[in-house]
C-alpha cells in the first residue's frame, strides 16, 4: 500500500474505492502500473511456464554433451568388411596392441564428451566374454581369449573423465534363432549383461538394421521379421529404464533422441527437438518421415543426433586412410549439427591394431585447435545489455544472464511479448562472424525466428536470420562484421522467448 501513498494526501484508500467490482478492478490496474517496470507485463514475480513438450532431466544432460564419439569395432576391422555375415571365425578378432587408454584419450582431446561402443554388430560377434554366446571374445586369442572390450573401454572413459554408452545391433546374421522367439529372449539377456556389468551408461543405441540374408548358426538364408512388432520395442525400453533410468535411448524415433534421417551429419534447418510420436512408423527402422527437421509443436521431447563416420565407412579400412575428412570439413558438420541444436555423434574407428589412427588424430587435432581458438573469447561480454523487455522481478530474468555462462539462468520476456530485442552497445567496434544462441529447454523450444543486426549509418542492417535454435544455434558467417552496436531481434515465437545464452566469436584467420 506505501506505494499508493503519493495518490491520497491522508496516507489511506478511500474505503468505498474497494466497496464495488469496478473500483476493485481500478485498483489493481493502478497497483499494477506503479509497481511493474516499463516493459514488463503480466506474471509479476512468478515463472514462466512451459510451452509444448519439454525434456526430462536425463534429455537435459544429454544435450549438455553436445559432442561425443562412436566406435565401430570387431570382426569387420579385420576382414575389411563393413557388415559381417555372421560366419566369421572369432580367431579373427586379434587386435595387436589395443589400447583404451589411447582411444579415449584422442576422443577426450578432440572435444568428445563420452564414447559409444559397439559392443555388438550386425555380425554378432560380441566384445565382451557373453554367457549366452560363444561368438565372442572368448574365443578368440587376443588376451588368450580371456579379454573384454566392453569392460576395458568402459574403465578408460572413466579414468579420462568420459561418459560411457553402448550399441547393441538388433540384427543377428550369426544366432540360430535370429527371426524366432527365442532371440528376443537371447537380445535381452545380453542387454541385460551390458545394463548390469558395466556402470552407469549416458546412452544406450538402437539402429532398424533388421533382417535379411546370414548365417545364422550355419544356415545360409534370407530370414524376414517385422520390425514393428518383433522386438516388442515398449517392453525392451523398459528394460532400459528399469536397470539404467538416466539413460537415454537412441533409435529412429527415439524414445530419448532420434536419427536425424541421414549419415552425412548433417541437421536440417529448422530443427525442432519434438516429434509427433502419435504417427505411424515410430519405432527402429520405421518411417523417416519429420526426422530431419522435427515436426512442430510435435507430442514428444526428441531431439536429434547427428551420427557421421570420420572416413567413408563405419570399420577401419587402410585403403581409406587418405579419405578421412579434413579439419575444414568436420567444422562444416558441427556447425550443421551442434549448431542447430542437436548432439554430433562422430564415429572414429579404431584400427588392426586397437588404436585410431595417426591420419585420424591429425585430422581431429586441427579441428579441436580451430574450435578452442574460435570460442575462446565471448566478446559479448564487453558489451551493456539493453532489452524491449524483461520479466518480473527483473533481477530473476535480467539480460545479464545472457553472458553469465551458466544454463541455469535465463533472459525471459514478458507473457505477452513475442519480439522482444536485445541490443549489445560496445565501448569500441568489435569484430565478428560467429553467433552463438541457446534457449532455457526446461520451459520448451519456443522461438521460431530471429534477426540479427547491426548498427551502420544511423540505421539498422540485417547481417543473419535463423529459425529453430533449441539447445544451441551457431550461426557463422562467412565474412566478419564489425560493428559497435549488434541487435538481435525475435521475429517469432509461440511464448514469450527464454535465452540463456548470446555469444559473439571470431575465428581465427578472419
Amino acid at each position: 500500500m506505501k506505494h499508493l501513498w503519493w495518490c491520497f494526501p491522508c496516507g489511506r484508500i478511500p474505503s468505498g474505492w474497494v466497496s464495488t467490482s469496478f473500483s476493485l478492478a481500478f485498483f489493481r490496474v493502478l497497483l499494477a502500473c506503479v509497481l511493474v517496470p516499463s516493459g514488463v507485463q503480466s506474471g509479476v514475480g512468478s515463472r514462466p511456464g512451459p510451452w509444448g513438450p519439454t525434456p526430462t532431466e536425463r534429455q537435459l544432460r544429454w544435450h549438455e554433451m553436445e559432442f561425443y564419439g562412436f566406435l565401430h569395432f570387431t570382426v569387420n576391422t579385420f576382414t575389411d568388411k563393413e557388415w559381417g555375415y555372421g560366419d566369421e571365425d572369432p580367431a579373427v578378432f586379434h587386435p595387436t596392441n589395443f589400447d583404451a587408454d589411447q582411444i579415449v584419450q584422442v576422443a577426450r582431446d578432440a572435444g568428445m564428451r563420452g564414447l559409444i561402443l559397439t559392443a555388438k554388430h550386425h555380425d554378432g560377434f560380441c566384445l565382451w566374454p557373453s554367457a549366452y554366446t560363444d561368438h565372442s571374445v572368448r574365443r578368440s586369442a587376443w588376451r588368450d581369449g580371456k579379454g573384454d572390450v566392453v569392460r576395458e573401454m568402459h574403465e578408460a572413459c572413466r579414468r579420462y573423465g568420459l561418459k560411457f554408452g553402448i550399441y547393441l545391433s538388433p540384427w543377428d546374421r550369426n544366432h540360430p534363432e535370429y527371426g524366432r522367439a527365442a532371440y528376443v529372449t537371447y537380445y535381452r539377456n545380453q542387454l541385460r549383461e551390458l545394463l548390469t556389468s558395466y556402470g552407469e551408461l549416458f546412452a544406450v543405441w538402437f539402429d532398424g538394421a533388421n533382417g535379411g540374408d546370414g548365417y545364422y548358426g550355419g544356415a545360409r538364408e534370407t530370414r524376414r521379421i517385422d520390425n514393428r512388432t518383433y522386438y516388442d520395442w515398449p517392453a525392451t525400453w523398459q528394460l532400459v529404464r528399469s536397470l539404467q533410468p538416466m539413460a537415454c535411448i537412441f533409435s529412429d524415433a527415439g524414445p530419448d533422441f532420434r536419427w536425424i534421417g541421414n549419415e552425412r551429419g548433417f541437421a536440417g534447418d529448422p530443427c525442432w527437438a519434438t516429434l509427433d510420436l502419435t504417427k505411424p512408423g515410430r519405432y527402429p527402422g520405421g518411417s523417416s518421415e519429420g526426422l530431419t527437421h522435427g515436426e512442430r509443436p510435435g507430442t514428444a521431447w526428441v531431439p536429434a543426433e547427428c551420427d557421421v563416420s570420420i572416413r567413408p565407412g563405419w570399420f577401419y579400412h587402410s585403403a581409406e586412410d587418405g579419405r578421412v575428412k579434413t579439419p575444414e570439413q568436420l567444422l562444416e558438420i558441427y556447425y550443421a549439427s551442434v549448431g542447430r541444436g542437436c548432439c554430433l555423434n562422430l564415429n572414429v574407428p579404431p584400427d588392426r591394431r586397437g588404436q585410431i589412427h595417426e591420419q585420424d588424430i591429425r585430422s581431429l587435432r586441427a579441428f579441436r585447435r580451430r574450435l578452442d581458438l574460435t570460442f575462446a573469447t565471448n566478446l559479448a561480454v564487453r558489451a551493456s545489455l539493453h532489452t524491449s523487455g524483461t520479466r518480473s522481478p527483473v533481477a530473476q530474468y535480467s539480460p545479464s544472464h545472457l553472458l553469465d555462462d551458466r544454463r541455469d539462468t535465463f533472459w525471459c520476456a514478458p507473457d505477452q511479448v513475442l519480439t522482444p530485442s536485445v541490443e549489445l552497445a560496445f565501448a569500441e567496434p568489435i569484430r565478428f562472424n560467429v553467433v552463438d544462441l541457446r534457449e532455457y529447454l526446461p520451459l520448451g523450444q519456443r522461438v521460431e525466428a530471429v534477426v540479427l543486426e547491426h548498427w551502420s549509418r544511423g540505421v539498422w542492417v540485417e547481417f543473419a536470420r535463423a529459425t529453430s535454435i533449441g539447445n544451441r544455434r551457431l550461426i557463422r558467417l562467412s565474412q566478419a562484421v564489425e560493428a559497435e552496436r549488434v541487435r538481435l531481434r525475435v521475429v517469432q515465437a509461440s511464448a514469450s522467448p527464454a535465452l540463456t545464452e548470446f555469444g559473439l566469436y571470431l575465428e581465427p584467420g578472419l
